[in-house]
């Protein structure tokens, strides 16, 4: 038999997909319940059941779940009184703005002035757009009671931000190609079900995911343009351009981060010109409602008010807060230049935006979407992931149950100010918890969970096994790859551990 040649031995073996049952005890241990750990000669990826489709279908269900959780306030507690929708749990900003924005009057986002406090609607244009389009497709004649409409208008919100939720998941199973189960933890994310509908923050959260999977395909003009969309939809997006800037910076790809600010830039601007145009006034509204807003529900900063008794001035906590995110940010470029191997995309997307988080003036329950998916491809692990998760749910009860409290008259039915600041303070100690994760796994590669078998950074695209061009206190085999690097295409890679 004639030996192979060397063109025929230089070919790379397909790397296996990762199966968390085998890397992760809890996933194991939950497996238990639909038959055990996935056996060695499992066909996965065969037949309809597809990592892809099984995510998804997971999404939607725990989505309808979520649905389902709203129906005291769908059928009664939105349209009677307050106090009832914060007792069950179920608020959603989505049918009261029906009205209170004027969509039940006809009236055009930024254009039409409202009455009352707020005069033109405070959100960012694309998220303007995606709620008049709602408004639209809310069929119900306008004789029909306002109870029937609002229900109406949350039922069609409810149905395009399942689509936003499905994408979220599709988009994370295919950002790293060989661990598409860890989208699952997206998808069973309790936070995720239970915030889901309580605004319009799916849209920027299912455009974000979008442009990392592209990025993680090396299609750098794709992910421009999605996050100029995701910030035009939502604020928190564009900083995922900081990361992004800093490891391109090490390794000296500026021509695709220029494309990428380029795309971003050129796309935010065509969604948000023609009303900066011809509604300045109304256009404005988001940056001025968000820069005069005081300190609100959520934040250490209501916490150190309410136990010390004396306000802070809005000025000062606008000020000291972009000071803060600044800090933060100076700390997150620093460990990027510095650490030994260069960070993955998804660990300083996950720090920046959760800088934001930690140190904004309000954290309102749904801002946990933001995190959710950088966080599962930034540290996938379970335990870790459903610790994080159970500081969420405890705040997203003690939100509601605080202002049953404050709400309820004499009554006094709900969480006290105190309990609420516990609340606040698990939020607070959850986040920095997966945090400090996160940075020990960029000190320690070794500890990543993606990095374990020699992976680089598979949302990282042109990062991706990119050599080091500028780094900070460089070392003399600075040039040549780390230890734990992904193996070149003649060397034979490695299996994970259990295949």
């Amino acid at each position: 038999m004639p030996s192979p040649s060397a063109e025929e031995t230089s070919v790379p073996q397909e790397r296996p997909v990762v199966r968390p049952t085998d890397q992760d005890e809890v996933a194991a241990a939950g497996s238990e319940l639909i038959g055990g750990r996935v056996g060695r000669w499992a066909r996965l990826g065969d037949g309809p059941l597809t990592p892809v489709r099984v995510v998804a279908l997971v999404a939607i269900g725990m989505f309808a779940l979520g649905m389902v959780q709203k129906i005291p306030c769908y059928e009664w507690a939105w349209f009677r009184g307050a106090t009832s929708q914060y007792t069950h749990a179920c608020y959603s900003d989505i049918p009261h703005l029906f009205l209170g924005r004027g969509f039940a009057d006809g009236l055009v986002p930024y254009f039409d002035r409202l009455s009352g406090d707020i005069q033109y609607l405070e959100y960012p244009v694309l998220t303007g757009v995606f709620m008049q389009v709602a408004a639209w497709l809310t069929l119900t004649p306008d004789s029909d009671p306002i109870q029937q409409r609002e229900q109406m208008y949350w039922m069609v919100n409810a149905g395009i931000l399942m689509i936003c939720a499905a994408v979220v998941a599709v988009c994370t199973v295919r950002t790293h190609r060989r661990r598409p189960w860890d989208a699952l933890l997206v998808a069973l994310a309790p936070a995720f079900a239970l915030t889901a509908t309580i605004n319009w923050d799916l849209l920027a959260v299912a455009l974000t995911a979008a442009a990392m999977l592209m990025w993680s395909r090396g299609r750098v003009l794709a992910f421009g343009v999605l996050i100029g969309l995701a910030t035009a939809a939502k604020l928190y997006p564009v900083l995922l351009l900081g990361p992004l800037l800093v490891l391109c910076w090490r390794a000296g790809k500026w021509r695709e981060f220029g494309v990428a600010a380029l795309g971003a830039g050129a796309a935010w601007l065509v969604v948000n010109l023609p009303v900066m145009i011809y509604a300045p006034e109304g256009w404005r509204k988001f940056y001025t409602f968000s820069q005069e807003r005081p300190i609100d529900f959520g934040s250490f900063w209501l916490v150190i008010t309410q136990r010390t008794g004396d306000p802070i001035d809005v000025e000062t906590v606008n000020t000291a807060s972009v000071a803060l995110m600044i800090l933060f940010c100076a700390g997150i470029a620093g460990l990027a230049l510095a650490a030994e191997r260069r960070p993955r995309f998804a660990q300083l997307a996950f720090l920046v935006v959760a800088a934001f988080v930690l140190t904004n003036k309000v954290y309102s329950p749904q801002y946990v979407l933001w995190l959710i998916p950088l966080a599962v491809l930034a540290r996938p692990r379970w335990r870790d992931f459903l610790i994080w998760q159970a500081c969420e749910v405890l705040y997203f009860l003690g939100i509601w149950f605080y202002l049953a409290y404050t709400s309820g008259g004499d009554q006094h039915q709900g969480l006290p100010q105190e309990g609420y600041q516990l609340a606040i303070v698990l939020h607070l100690l959850g986040t920095l918890y997966v945090c400090a994760l996160v940075v020990r796994d960029i000190l320690a590669p070794g500890r990543d969970p993606v990095r374990g078998d020699g992976t680089d950074d598979p949302s990282g695209g042109v990062l991706d096994e990119a050599p080091d061009a500028f780094v900070l206190a460089p070392r003399p085999d600075r040039s040549r790859p780390a230890p734990n690097a992904v193996r070149g295409p003649q060397e034979e890679r490695r299996a994970v551990p259990g295949d």
